[in-house]
């Protein structure tokens, strides 16, 4: 009777982690991990960057950028520029924004 409820104790916690689904493993193997969460007090967001600081801001417009100025330009019943640099559509895409109130958090 020993010997069956020994090799119990090395059953169990294989039996265990096989009942496990996946987000229960990765929360078991996470729960101790530290994840550094920014400091509300400092701004390094690229988002809050100007877009004429960019280092790529001279580029063309990115398709996300094309597509949402496309949207918003159709929006506000203005002339849509396809060949707007990185900061320029960002720049118009804010202007838009304001313009229509798409996009805002207000």
């Amino acid at each position: 009777m020993l010997l069956r409820n020994i090799g119990l104790l090395f059953v169990l916690p294989i039996a265990k982690k096989c009942s496990m689904s996946n987000n229960q493993r990765n929360e078991e193997r996470n729960a101790n991990r530290h994840v550094p969460q920014p400091d509300p007090m400092v701004s390094n967001s690229n988002t809050e960057k100007d877009p004429d600081e960019w280092v790529t801001g001279d580029e063309p417009m990115t398709g996300a950028q094309k597509s949402y100025l496309k949207t918003l330009s159709d929006e506000a019943k203005v002339e849509f520029d396809e060949n707007l640099t990185k900061a320029d559509a960002s720049k118009r895409i804010d202007e838009l924004q304001h313009k229509t109130g798409r996009g805002l958090n207000n």
